[in-house]
């Protein structure tokens, strides 16, 4: 059974997330601060770690830092905080994602499942959904078999929405994950890139394609 570390310092919070991950058939370990974190990481085992910013004795930061040092499980930080510099401060750290309060449980419930599927990708180096085969290692993707050449921005912008299948990303999520938060260019390039890739998928017969929501972004689209 996946084991699931939640860290909260705030008792509600702690429950009402403990509530909707247990429902999800997870086992849940609670902790009431950092320190409380660490010293369960230590005593448990843990697959995933959901982790509060602002707590007493080892924020949330620091208990990011213990948990990339150590462990090689995915976190998810949960923050009042949603200044593009908290954010960066975290992902410099390793958080995995992010989740801004208030938030909707439903929201943690589904990143915590599409961070579970994309750590057990990454550990057999392979994503395969449907007749398309992508690898991490090489950077290379199959269809039926056969390699479909991709230029890197293009492999890492199809497998960053092929991992997370539920999600909708906008322009500017995917501009952040794969450009970083530093690029300047114009943010219609991810309308560029994302011709070219379903004009390749397309021409290969490939299963899968990026869908367009309109006003929010892209997901991908798993053909029938």
């Amino acid at each position: 059974m996946v084991r699931v570390l939640i860290a909260d310092d705030d008792p509600n919070i702690l429950e009402l997330i403990s509530l909707y991950i247990g429902n999800e058939g997870y086992q849940v370990v609670k902790a009431k601060d950092g320190q409380d974190a660490i010293e369960q990481l230590e005593s448990e085992r843990i697959d995933l770690a959901i982790i509060d910013l602002m707590m007493p004795k080892v924020d949330g930061y620091e208990l990011c830092e213990e948990i990339r040092q150590y462990y090689k499980i995915p976190v998810l930080m949960v923050t009042a905080k949603g200044e593009t510099k908290d954010k960066v401060k975290g992902f410099q750290l390793g958080t995995d994602d992010y989740v801004v309060k208030p938030f909707d449980p439903l929201e943690i419930v589904m990143r915590v499942k599409a961070l579970l599927r994309r750590y057990q990708v990454e550990a057999s180096n392979e994503l395969k959904t449907r007749n398309v085969t992508m690898n991490t290692s090489k950077k290379e993707i199959q269809v039926d078999g056969e390699r479909l050449t991709m230029p890197l921005k293009e492999f890492e912008l199809l497998y960053t929405l092929a991992s997370y299948p539920e999600q909708i990303f906008t322009r500017n999520q995917l501009i952040e994950r794969i450009w970083g938060l530093d690029y300047e260019g114009d943010d219609r390039t991810i309308d560029v890139h994302i011709k070219r890739i379903r004009d390749k998928l397309s021409k290969s017969n490939a299963a899968i394609s990026i869908k367009t929501v309109r006003g929010l972004g892209y997901k991908i689209e798993v053909f029938k």
